[in-house]
């Protein structure tokens, strides 16, 4: 619901903190090519009348171009844009990191606002296969850190979620030995975003900090977060198994993701994600 103006919010916001950090966005002058004499003089031509028409061919292909674009996610109350010549992970953190130092509220209807630094397909073979590459930067040694992965499908049935999770944490452990599990306050959080046969990978930092990126929830203070502790409980909405403890803990954690899931739902019904990629 109300997905158009969350896409307006986006691109108000993603264009204020763009500008602050990347300077103005740099549009064509093509307008100024036909001065206002050129066009009244030319109007009834038939040279003019190219000129328009290609024009206004070089105006859809801007538009294509722009900083931020929507585009089509696939998934209701997703709002998916696209970026050009920026980091999404830097943005976003950087957004967050201003909401959460003013509590300026700048939006109504966005909900959370996710980077997207990579996609693959959405199965398992093609996610191992990607990941490995993928998480080279944060985790690869002598890079290390403290982790968790948090999931979450949409309109897609065949992947398991404790599969995915399972699969991802072995090869962070993989890469270096000394990357650990922490689920209270980790470095760095693995957003693995799945729309139908399509899967959104990012590595963020503090996502506990700024309550699950939610843009809601970052502005509040500290006494409005503590009368709803819930939102700041990373636990309740994302588990990251461990490949050798992941049978011991099944039976116990079946039962808690359904709680999960369904506060989850009653959550994000109240608003749109945006991922940023």
């Amino acid at each position: 619901m109300n997905e158009r103006k969350c896409v307006g919010e986006a691109y108000s916001l993603l264009g204020e903190y763009g500008d602050l950090l990347y300077g103005p966005e740099q549009f064509s002058d093509h307008e100024e090519r036909l001065s206002g004499s050129e066009r009244e003089e030319d109007e009834d031509d038939v040279e003019a009348a190219l000129k328009k028409e290609v024009g206004q061919i070089r105006t859809s292909t801007e538009q294509k171009l722009r900083r931020f674009q929507s585009v089509e996610s696939g998934a209701n109350n997703v709002v998916f844009i696209r970026t050009r010549g920026i980091e999404p992970e830097n943005l976003v953190h950087h957004i967050l990191k201003d909401m959460h130092a003013t509590k300026k509220k700048k939006t109504r209807v966005i909900l959370r606002m996710l980077p997207i630094s990579g996609t693959c397909k959405a199965f398992m073979e093609d996610m191992k296969k990607y990941a490995e590459t993928f998480f080279e930067p944060w985790f690869k040694a002598p890079n290390k850190g403290t982790f968790q992965i948090v999931y979450k499908a949409r309109n897609n049935s065949h992947m398991s979620r404790e599969e995915v999770i399972k699969e991802l944490a072995g090869i962070v452990g993989s890469l270096n030995p000394e990357n650990k599990v922490d689920l209270n306050n980790p470095q760095y959080t693995i957003v693995v975003e799945i729309i139908k046969n399509v899967c959104c990978l990012s590595v963020v930092r503090d996502y506990i900090l700024f309550r699950k990126y939610n843009l809601q929830e970052v502005v509040k203070s500290n006494k409005d977060t503590q009368q709803n502790p819930s939102t700041l409980t990373e636990d309740q909405s994302s588990k990251v198994v461990k490949p050798e403890t992941e049978e011991e803990d099944k039976s116990s954690e079946e039962v808690k993701q359904e709680n999960e899931n369904h506060s989850e739902t009653e959550a994000e019904s109240k608003g749109n994600d945006v991922l940023t990629v």
